[in-house]
């Protein structure tokens, strides 16, 4: 069984190991030869293998969230 600080340790990581998995399957969908979409200053982009990118439509810019904590008590 983990101890809280294990947990907490672990729990840390996944915005990182996030970010990495995102970066990773856009870069993975470029060299299949495929195109991504990316929103990039309330427009929708999008980017091909070739590194060309074509404005596709304006959308909302993105509303920021603030980060929030809890503990599941046992």
């Amino acid at each position: 069984m983990l101890n809280e600080k294990e947990v907490t340790y672990l729990e840390n990581q996944i915005p990182i190991l996030a970010e990495y998995a995102t970066k990773q399957a856009f870069w993975q969908t470029l060299a299949s030869g495929d195109s991504v979409l990316i929103a990039e200053d309330g427009k929708l982009i999008e980017i091909f293998p070739d590194g060309s990118r074509t404005f596709r439509k304006e959308i909302e810019k993105p509303v920021k969230v603030t980060q929030r904590f809890f503990r599941i008590q046992k």
